[in-house]
């Protein structure tokens, strides 16, 4: 409790428990950004329906959701002439050697970024530029030349997508702003009576 004001950490990936104190009120999740699209679908529903259970009957949630778009461009966003994703990218490497007491050699690796159409995903890896072995936490490790680590995906959803997503999440969509681009956007849907079939 914060100037009376209720404040906490958790890990959304988890059931989160909101304070008793609380429990009477009516809630809006707001979920911002693109993060669903990081989880595979099975786990954005699960994911979904933890929020639902969280936020209990009466509640609402606004979902930011980024959209499907030219593969050209997807894989040029994430793959920019600046270099910014891909530094991004191997800073996972440097975390290791940091933070887990890996040796791993940060410059044997490079960024690529992969449209998935099977998934409609883009895929970030980290690619050996050569054969190398190194330690994680006392473990050890080998990788061939051009093999990768898949870092990160990145899923993309038409409006109708996102509609059926959230639905199979219990929740019911009742609105949907797009940006005026159609690039991205917005979903504000309301708890649904949770149902354990079809």
């Amino acid at each position: 409790m914060t100037d009376g004001r209720w404040q906490a950490t958790a890990d959304f990936l988890r059931s989160v428990r909101l304070p008793a104190s609380v429990m009477d009120l009516s809630f809006l999740g707001f979920f911002p950004g693109s993060t669903i699209g990081n989880l595979v679908p099975h786990s954005a529903v699960n994911l979904l329906r933890s929020m639902r259970a969280t936020l209990g009957e009466g509640s609402h949630l606004l979902i930011g959701v980024d959209c499907l778009k030219d593969e050209s461009r997807l894989v040029a966003a994430y793959d920019d002439e600046r270099g910014v994703t891909a530094a991004f990218n191997l800073n996972l490497l440097h975390r290791i050697n940091r933070e887990l007491r890996g040796d791993i050699p940060v410059a044997n690796f490079r960024h690529l970024a992969r449209w998935n159409s099977k998934w409609r995903r883009i895929e970030m890896h980290l690619e050996a530029l050569d054969d190398a072995e190194f330690t994680v936490s006392g473990r050890s490790f080998a990788m061939r030349k051009g093999e990768t680590i898949h870092t990160e995906n990145s899923h993309k959803y038409t409006p109708d997508q996102v509609r059926l997503l959230l639905n199979a999440g219990d929740w019911t969509p009742t609105r949907l702003w797009p940006d005026p681009s159609g690039d991205f956007l917005l979903a504000l849907a309301e708890a649904t009576e949770q149902r354990s079939a079809p």
